[in-house]
């Protein structure tokens, strides 16, 4: 089929590719239906109530996660916000920005929870695009568990689609860690588990993003990651150098009031030493002269 995106011109549908819908998910859900390619992009790809995929011909509506899960899904990607703030590399999409992937089996069209695309992506990403024209760097899910195709969905078919598509990192989300996964592409086209280091996954195509496995659980706030080394260098950095400029400022000042103090003990002790001084000559002449009265009678006789 013809690649074809919302934002361009749809040829006329093909309504002998339209079947009846399965649903099985959500009252009034089409999810199962077979409609072509060019009617799943007018009809149903800016679906507002029941977002869906196209998979080789077939809807699939995508299923919702339960709130823990979308409590992980927040925390990673407000951190992604805030490493891509510090580092701007990339665009993080999380509005249901759908992509094409065309496959061996046939061509499917997935919107991830999710995506990233770096700035050296081939295909730039533009600021009226409805759906994007090429692979995403980095996609991520938030698997839902309530039932098994849900699972399956994301931990096998999607994570083979993605592979073979040519998606380089993908990540599954879940409140409970043996749920979640994390994938780098190898140059062979298999996806590999990106093994943490002292529990932490390390990002290749976003070098530099870090995050441990524990607070995707314990999603600990900014100020607590502020000063955790992990974090440092990209969360809240405006505020850590408010805070270093502040502290330099009070170091800076500390020594002004040092310097000056010093420099009024040394006034003082030079002011003493004047009186000393003076006190003493005072008392020299005081002596020379009394001295000088004695001795006059003397020399009269």
């Amino acid at each position: 089929m013809t690649s074809i995106a919302p934002n361009r011109a749809l040829p006329p549908s093909s309504p002998a590719a339209d079947a009846e819908p399965d649903r099985t998910l959500t009252p009034g859900s089409h999810d199962g239906r077979l409609v072509s390619e060019d009617t799943y992009w007018r009809e149903y790809y800016f679906e507002s109530d029941i977002h869906y995929e196209w998979n080789n011909g077939r809807l699939e509506e995508k299923p919702v996660s339960d709130y823990a899960t979308i409590l992980v899904y927040q925390w990673l990607t407000a951190l992604l916000r805030h490493f891509l703030q510090a580092r701007p590399m990339a665009k993080l999409i999380a509005l249901e920005l759908g992509f094409r992937l065309p496959l061996p089996g046939g061509v499917v069209i997935r919107k991830p929870d999710s995506a990233v695309v770096r700035d050296d992506n081939p295909q730039p990403l533009l600021p009226h695009d409805a759906s994007y024209h090429g692979v995403y760097d980095l996609c991520i899910e938030a698997l839902s568990d309530r039932k098994r195709r849900d699972i399956e969905r994301d931990a096998v078919t999607k994570k083979r689609e993605y592979a073979v598509g040519g998606v380089p990192e993908y990540y599954i989300l879940h409140h409970a860690p043996e749920h979640q996964a994390f994938f780098s592409r190898t140059e062979t086209g298999l996806y590999l588990p990106i093994e943490p280091e002292d529990g932490v996954i390390r990002s290749c195509v976003l070098p530099g993003f870090q995050f441990r496995l524990s607070d995707l659980i314990e999603q600990r706030d900014d100020e607590a990651l502020r000063d955790d080394p992990i974090y440092a260098d990209f969360v809240l950095t405006g505020w850590r150098e408010d805070r270093e400029r502040a502290e330099a400022e009070a170091r800076r000042a500390e020594a002004e009031a040092a310097r000056a103090d010093a420099a009024a003990a040394r006034a003082d002790a030079e002011a003493a030493a004047r009186k000393a001084l003076e006190a003493e000559i005072a008392r020299l002449r005081a002596d020379t002269s009394a001295s000088s009265r004695v001795d006059r009678p003397a020399q009269a006789d």
